[in-house]
């Protein structure tokens, strides 16, 4: 077979002992069944092993720098450098390895708005890897499928292992994106995942300098009006929980853009954490689990082929990836209107954030590439007190450009749209960990409703003394005094000195994108 890219004229011909081309899902389960690549569960939902990977490996993902992106990437601790010498020697090689394997092909798109669409060509030697993309990635109906022209090429062969003395790699997996070519290689893990936020990546490069897009690491939904909401947060923040809502229709769980015109879901499925998922906790998801859909990594309750969800025997990472059209809710096409409310989740586990504060735009531009959460003891090894993690724009491992192009580009579309941010904290209150307790779920929702329903527009404010967000005085079916944060600690000089010991670790964290932010950007720090 061969590959015409629209961007690059040159021809990659593939070569290989079978290629099957965009099978249907049975005919990629069956596939992966007599390849003993898995096993069916009970629901009907394929069963895979990961293999030695059970995550993303970030510090070995690599992009070829060249004269396109010398200039333009963020290099450093996120971005690593590839030569493009070393690049199209280990296509070569991976292209001869393919030679006697069987491969399945599959053309699918990134991104459900049609201006801003990346087609993709994708080669797995895995039937289930296969199955994942045709989840994960936008389906193409037939007429789309006809005039089919690839803007970008996705290799994965988790058994082709690099020689890291001769191919320039760390070790022997790699995830690797040269921008000039439109490839993306994938070799030595069976991390379904890498290709997933591969393409975000290469979203997150080309959409922002290109299109004048904005790409986020988001969910979003949108209300029977058309309103449509977009929710910041790393894990463990209530991201998913919060955007899952039964009265607003979902426009995606994970990877958007935005546009002059719209919010956009990059892709056309989930890929969702099951650890300890039950059907009380999230129906959706658990029902979602069914013929077509993967589970990764996890196990059975013995005798059975029950999953059993509390079993982190493989990894606490389990994973399902399903098509988007599972949940009752999901809207199709995944397109959303201009937001006009955004929300930055963060679990402070300080007890210092109120339970929702209204940001400026140079403050909303400031917490984005601050992207602050926290971890508190038991979550890892080591970990014995709070602690405070931040993650540019909340997903640097995901940035090719410097958080400031992103959060610039933020603020450019919060002004010109006058759209409202919240920040809401779903941690502790009362105290930091240890001595204060958890915001209710059913108070966090009540505020976000309230947000949604523009009640919080008709109620006063006041400034925090520290961190300068707007608390609001009153919200609907919320007891008052939980709303300001200091009103909440028995110990008010305690939290006085917790709060400025948090911005403290803002201001610290903020010190390496300082050089690169304008005034604007700079106000919204902590006093």
């Amino acid at each position: 077979m061969e590959i015409l890219t629209d961007i690059n004229p040159t021809k990659l011909s593939i070569k290989a002992k079978e290629v099957f081309n965009n099978l249907s899902p049975a005919e990629l389960i069956e596939a992966a069944l007599q390849n003993g690549e898995g096993v069916l569960t009970d629901t009907g939902a394929l069963m895979c092993d990961t293999g030695k990977f059970t995550g993303r490996s970030p510090k070995d993902k690599f992009l070829v720098c060249d004269e396109k992106t010398e200039s333009t990437v963020w290099w450093g601790d996120v971005n690593f450098k590839f030569s493009p010498e070393k690049f199209d020697a280990l296509l070569e090689k991976m292209l001869d390895f393919l030679e006697d394997k069987r491969i399945y092909v599959r053309q699918a798109f990134a991104g459900a708005n049609a201006d801003y669409r990346l087609n993709l060509e994708i080669i797995n030697t895995k039937a289930w890897h296969n199955l994942f993309c045709n989840n994960m990635f936008i389906r193409p109906n037939e007429m789309d499928l006809q005039n089919f022209v690839s803007d970008f090429t996705i290799i994965c062969i988790p058994e082709f292992e690099a020689d890291p003395v001769i191919d320039g790699t760390h070790q022997a997996n790699f995830t690797i994106v040269d921008m000039t070519r439109r490839i993306l290689l994938i070799g030595g893990t069976g991390y379904a995942g890498e290709m997933k936020k591969g393409i975000f990546t290469v979203l997150n490069y080309l959409l922002p300098q290109e299109n004048g897009v904005l790409p986020m690491h988001c969910s979003a939904n949108i209300g029977n009006e058309g309103d449509t909401a977009i929710f910041f947060g790393l894990s463990g923040t209530g991201k998913t929980t919060l955007s899952a809502d039964p009265n607003r229709g979902l426009i995606g769980d994970d990877e958007h853009g935005w546009s002059e015109t719209s919010v956009f879901n990059f892709e056309g499925g989930c890929y969702a954490k099951v650890i300890d998922l039950s059907r009380k906790k999230e129906p959706e998801i658990f029902d979602a689990i069914r013929y077509g859909s993967i589970v990764e990594n996890t196990r059975f309750i013995v005798g059975t082929r029950e999953v059993d969800y509390h079993n982190n025997s493989v990894t606490e990472n389990t994973r399902t990836a399903y098509p988007i059209h599972y949940i009752p809710n999901a809207v199709e096409p995944s397109v959303g209107g201009i937001p006009e409310n955004i929300f930055f989740l963060t679990y402070d586990a300080f007890g210092v954030l109120p339970p929702i504060s209204k940001l400026t735009v140079g403050q909303a531009m400031y917490h984005f590439i601050s992207g602050y959460t926290s971890k508190v003891a038991g979550t890892e090894m080591g970990v014995k007190e709070p602690q405070a993690t931040f993650s540019a724009c909340f997903g640097a491992a995901f940035l090719p450009l410097h958080p400031t192009k992103y959060a610039t580009l933020l603020g450019e579309k919060i002004r010109q749209n006058k759209v409202n941010v919240w920040l809401i904290n779903t941690g502790m209150t009362g105290g930091s960990y240890g001595v204060g307790s958890r915001m209710e779920l059913s108070n966090t929702r009540a505020m976000i409703t309230a947000a949604l329903n523009g009640d919080l527009n008709k109620v006063s404010f006041t400034k925090h003394p520290i961190f300068g967000m707007m608390i609001p005085e009153h919200c609907p079916y919320v007891v008052s005094e939980i709303l300001n944060p200091r009103s909440t600690w028995t110990d008010k000089e305690q939290y006085d000195i917790a709060a400025k010991k948090l911005a403290n670790m803002f201001r610290h964290n903020f010190e390496k994108y300082a050089d690169f932010a304008d005034t604007e950007i700079l106000a919204g720090s902590p006093e």
